[in-house]
């Protein structure tokens, strides 16, 4: 499987615009080379660097497999048209929580899984209620990183 952003590379700064010192959208984000099986697809985006421990900014699940795009600007929605259903973050938010890392250099990982069946989960899931309900069921997986720094 393969990830890509046309917001930032792999590795490299991710801009403020998709932060809380900007606008705070979602950035843009493409996956393709899915396996064979696919039935839906699923992301999370997390910061391992956080003080406290990992910090989860977004978890969205239930992506059609049809679908290999998220464009920039999710809509805060527990269900977004295409069916595709979003978690609550760490912030207690539904949708994408930009990075705001409260100092030093943060890395952000911007996970996406390929599972076998839909999740069954209702809108509004957590990270850990999404990890449950993909376990046995992930036929692949990918990661696109950013770096912020306030």
């Amino acid at each position: 499987m393969e990830i890509t952003s046309t917001a930032f590379t792999h590795g490299a700064r991710i801009p403020a615009k998709y932060t809380c010192d900007g606008v705070d959208v979602s950035p843009p984000l493409e996956w393709g080379n899915v396996p064979a099986g696919t039935k839906s697809v699923a992301l999370i985006c997390d910061d391992p660097d956080a003080p406290m421990g990992t910090w989860v900014h977004w978890v969205i699940y239930d992506i059609p497999s049809g679908i290999t795009r998220l464009p920039e600007k999710i809509p805060p929605l527990k269900e977004l048209a295409n069916g595709a259903k979003q978690g609550m973050n760490d912030f207690r938010a539904i949708g994408y929580g930009g990075p705001c890392p409260p100092s030093g250099e943060h890395r952000y990982l911007f996970k996406v899984y390929a599972l076998n069946e839909m999740t069954g989960l209702k809108p509004g899931a957590t990270k850990a209620q999404l990890l449950a309900a993909m376990e046995g069921h992930i036929l692949g997986e990918v990661h696109l990183m950013g770096k912020y720094k306030r």
